[in-house]
């Protein structure tokens, strides 16, 4: 028989999943350290992260403005449960990186784990933020300052773990922009709103693909598309 993945390529709804209870909401550090039983180095990084993330914010507007005085929650906690989705992974592709969520949470939180995470974003004033969480933190990332769709950017980046995105595109257009760094094992972790199943419906006119909507922790009305093996039609 086919399976539930299979059934979903064919036109079914695709399966749903948790990643865990959703979380209270977590309104600063000492809440975060709770939930996801973080230690005092990472927790440091994380404060540090927060004060530069307001010190830019007014210069480059990296985050929306509404949601600056909730980035425990609607940043650091909506990024760090990807974690949980991908247990070992070792190496994470962060594509249109913007002000690191997801990316540079999860290399702050696997540092000690020894997983590698790279940072792709097309915009230098974002790059040069990102730089500097990099090196206020000491969390050992690599940035690259370049748009996904480049050549080079293909040819040289390959075979990660897992790639993630968050607010970047339609997961039509998503797959197409991250289709070439997937390897036969690699996972895309894909942080969506409340249309994911449209979007993956819309998806499947293009693309074949293992897909389940998992229910965000952070937003009653998200969803995490996990994707697996997207090939194009035709």
């Amino acid at each position: 028989m086919p399976s539930p993945q299979d059934q979903a390529n064919r036109g079914a709804s695709p399966p749903e999943a948790s990643s865990g209870a959703a979380l209270p909401h977590i309104v600063d550090g000492q809440g975060f350290a709770a939930q996801f039983n973080v230690d005092d180095g990472c927790m440091d990084a994380l404060a540090r992260y927060e004060a530069l993330l307001r010190r830019w914010q007014p210069a480059v507007n990296l985050v929306g403005a509404a949601s600056l005085d909730d980035v425990w929650h609607r940043h650091f906690a909506d990024s760090a449960q990807l974690i949980a989705l991908a247990p070992g992974a070792k190496s994470w592709l962060d594509l249109g990186a913007g002000a690191g969520f997801p990316g540079l949470v999860i290399a702050i939180l696997g540092a000690k784990t020894g997983a590698s995470v790279t940072l792709v974003e097309s915009s230098s004033r974002k790059c040069a933020f990102l730089s500097e969480v990099a090196r206020e933190t000491g969390v050992a990332v690599e940035i690259r300052n370049e748009r996904i769709e480049s050549a080079a950017m293909a040819a040289t980046v390959s075979n990660f773990d897992v790639v993630t995105a968050r607010g970047l595109a339609p997961l039509d257009k998503l797959l197409r922009l991250s289709a070439p760094f997937f390897g036969a094992h690699t996972v895309g972790l894909f942080l969506k709103g409340k249309r994911a199943d449209l979007e993956v419906e819309a998806a499947k006119r293009a693309w074949t693909f293992h897909v389940k909507l998992v229910q965000s922790r952070t937003d009653r009305h998200a969803r995490i598309v996990e994707v697996r093996e997207p090939i194009p039609k035709g």
